[in-house]
């Protein structure tokens, strides 16, 4: 049988690295790799007392943390499959991607505990803490009794690094069940193998000079792939220390860990990068005496240079490169980052692909690209000339998902018989498969901390409400989200509302709605239309039309 490749890096690293700091809590506790391995056995062996079998789903909802990470690689070491589940999720969406995984057995911590009702979850054998493996229910006595009586057999048991007891599933098998949603509606539990995960994990050994002992910051969240593999399981494999921002990542607290942890890699999301030039270049560039110093050679060099100096500080000044992905970065932005040549590089993903789809290094990257299509993939644009005429992005390879769990339909809608996806990303390629993306047909926005928004989901309810025909959820240059609403006109006129009793009452029921929402998917302000939006042959809303007039 072919040995797994992840399998077989993830207990190679925990061999080589047996001594050294694997995971730390920021400002808390640290884990060795040997730590690691010792709360891995006493899962395997819990797992195993729970009659859990290789291909059953294991589900994980927290704040990134050492135990997040250990239950994810407990999981795949296993060969269960794991579930990671946003912790922005409100109570329903917990309950709904617990039940449409039939996940057997959650690992969470106690905040997000007391947003669930066990008594909706149908096959869960219990729920454990995050924070210490104790069982949170108290009634689970079959679970507290297994969890006990693993943890001794782990204690007696020897754990000898040359020879972890880990599962063997081939490659092709899934290892990961990534929700790229959570509402039953728009439920996508993306189908991720061993193979996908690694072909990923293998960009970081080829083209990232990651070495055992380098320091890394994980704050994007991790249940999200881009977080996952390029912030933990990639810096795993390679040896390195992981240290996990468990609380809301805000810029003061991310720039405040990177000056301490000095980390040796950096992924961010656009808007965190452009907060900082709108916030701490731009005010320094246009001021008067900047302005003037520019117009000289000499002088704008030595300026250009000092503000890399401090933009390279900021970030704690031991980084071989800041990968951007997860949406469009600012041009200005990026052109900027050219000019003063701050060894930055912007990738291409998307869940289906676990998430790589391109990325060059920062020495190769060429500005307005996001990379070249990454090893054991392919890309091909749908266009009469991919070079000059834009078309769907669609892709091929090791890192595409299997497709979308109990969803057939929406497969097919995204899967080819050939094994072709489409991105529904809208772009051109160069003769060195550079990738320019110069639309997006999807239409995913990005939350303030890399969280997926789906405005569908959010329409969807605003349209059950009893004022509202139609609705276009978009967002601002802040990426704020704007409600954009045509009233439903006749239920108005019946009930006698002047214009500005309508816009009175959207904005109160817009106001209700958000409760039931995450922070992140809050409607920050309404505008009414007067007139319904236009519409293609297929009555679809043309959306491309109003999502982009309020990023001025």
């Amino acid at each position: 049988m072919n040995q797994n490749k992840l399998i077989h890096s993830i207990s190679k690293t925990i061999d080589k690295n047996w001594e050294q700091p694997a995971f730390t809590n920021y400002q808390k506790d640290t884990i060795t790799y040997q730590e690691v391995a010792q709360r891995i056995q006493w899962m395997h062996l819990l797992f195993k007392e729970l009659g859990i079998k290789k291909g059953d789903k294991i589900a994980v909802i927290g704040r990134n943390l050492n135990n997040w990470a250990v239950t994810y690689l407990g999981t795949i070491t296993y060969g269960a499959i794991i579930v990671p589940i946003l912790p922005d999720f409100n109570s329903s969406d917990i309950h709904h991607i617990i039940n449409h995984s039939e996940s057997k057995l959650l690992f969470t911590t106690e905040n997000i505990f007391n947003k669930i009702d066990d008594s909706k979850i149908e096959k869960l054998k219990g729920i454990i803490s995050l924070d210490d493996f104790e069982v949170f229910c108290s009634s689970c006595d079959k679970l507290k009794k297994a969890v006990t009586k693993s943890k001794e057999e782990s204690l007696k048991k020897e754990l000898n690094k040359d020879k972890l007891d880990y599962a063997n599933p081939k490659n092709e098998d899934i290892a990961v069940l990534s929700y790229t949603s959570g509402t039953s509606g728009f439920s996508k539990g993306v189908m991720l193998a061993y193979e996908s995960l690694y072909s990923n994990v293998q960009i970081g050994f080829d083209y990232i000079d990651l070495r055992p002992g380098d320091k890394v910051v994980s704050f994007l969240p991790l249940a999200h792939v881009f977080g996952c593999l390029f912030e933990f399981l990639t810096e795993f494999c390679c040896g390195c220390h992981v240290t996990f921002l468990s609380r809301v990542p805000t810029p003061q607290l991310i720039t405040k860990a990177f000056q301490e942890v000095q980390p040796r890699l950096i992924c961010l999301v656009p808007l965190i990068m452009e907060k900082i030039y709108k916030k701490r270049i731009l005010p320094v560039l246009e001021s008067r005496r900047v302005k003037l110093m520019l117009k000289i050679p000499l002088l704008e060099k030595k300026i250009y240079k000092k503000i890399r100096n401090s933009l390279i500080e900021t970030f704690g000044g031991n980084f071989i490169e800041v990968i951007i992905g997860g949406a469009a970065l600012n041009k200005e932005v990026e052109d900027f980052l050219m000019k003063i040549e701050f060894p930055f590089t912007i990738g291409y993903g998307m869940t289906e692909c676990g998430p790589l789809i391109s990325y060059s290094p920062n020495t190769s990257f060429r500005s307005h690209s996001c990379g070249k299509i990454v090893d054991r993939m392919q890309v091909r644009i749908k266009s009469d000339d991919p070079f000059t005429i834009v078309g769907e992005i669609q892709v091929k390879g090791s890192n595409v998902m299997k497709g979308y769990y109990k969803n057939p339909e929406a497969t097919k809608e995204v899967l080819s018989k050939d094994a072709w996806l489409g991105t529904g990303d809208l772009g051109i390629i160069d003769k060195d498969n550079n990738i320019y993306i110069k639309g997006r047909s999807k239409n995913m926005l990005l939350g303030s901390s890399g969280q997926n928004i789906y405005p569908e989901e959010i329409e969807a309810s605003l349209n059950n409400m009893p004022f509202i025909q139609e609705s276009i959820i978009t967002d601002d240059k802040d990426h704020k989200l704007i409600a954009l609403i045509y009233p439903d006109y006749e239920a108005c006129d019946a009930e006698g509302l002047t214009k500005d009793e309508i816009t009175e009452a959207l904005n109160k029921d817009t106001q209700i709605l958000n409760k039931s929402f995450p922070a992140y998917m809050k409607i920050s302000r309404v505008i009414v239309f007067p007139e319904e939006f236009k519409k293609t042959p297929k009555r679809n809303i043309k959306r491309y039309l109003y999502t982009s007039l309020y990023h001025e």
